[in-house]
């Protein structure tokens, strides 16, 4: 559960940190008809202030935040793509990043370098205690709504 919370809070930390709305959050998801998983966030970007393309850059690195949460906590230097729990994160940052960089193996460079860019951003001090705050909540209630989650955050960011 402690790994689920520090991917979920990877996530939700991301999304407030650049601009997005997160609705809930939880590591206990609905099994629903939907695919398996472990956690689950909800996240929303108001279309009317960001570009198209902004959208795009921000939800790669949405996308990957959950994973690089888990590497650092971890301590260990796995590769997004090739962790098979990681495999629908890395799809979502893969198909957003497509209209951004069409030639494949550029977008593989271009997550890489995002992967690098989010290590550097969440290892950040102020950063990293948002985002275990954002997990100690989630340990300790298993859901949160997403007014919780931003203002954890926020106490972390001003």
């Amino acid at each position: 559960m402690e790994i689920t919370a520090y991917h979920e809070a990877g996530h939700v930390f991301m999304a407030i940190y650049l601009g997005a709305r997160v609705r809930s959050v939880t590591i206990e998801p609905d099994r629903d008809d939907g695919p398996d998983r472990f956690g689950d966030a909800q996240v929303e970007w108001d279309l009317a202030h960001f570009t198209p393309r902004e959208v795009c850059e921000k939800s790669v690195l949405v996308a990957l935040a959950g994973p690089v949460a888990e590497i650092i906590h971890r301590g260990e230097p796995y590769h997004p793509g090739f962790v098979a729990e990681w495999a629908a994160d890395w799809r979502e940052a893969w198909e957003a990043a497509a209209g951004l960089v069409p030639d494949q193996r550029q977008r593989l460079a271009y997550l890489e370098q995002a992967t690098s860019q989010l290590c550097r951003l969440l290892n950040r001090d102020n950063n990293w205690a948002a985002l275990a705050a954002v997990t100690d909540e989630l340990l300790a209630h298993e859901m949160l709504e997403g007014e919780a989650v931003e203002e954890i955050v926020r106490q972390w960011l001003r």
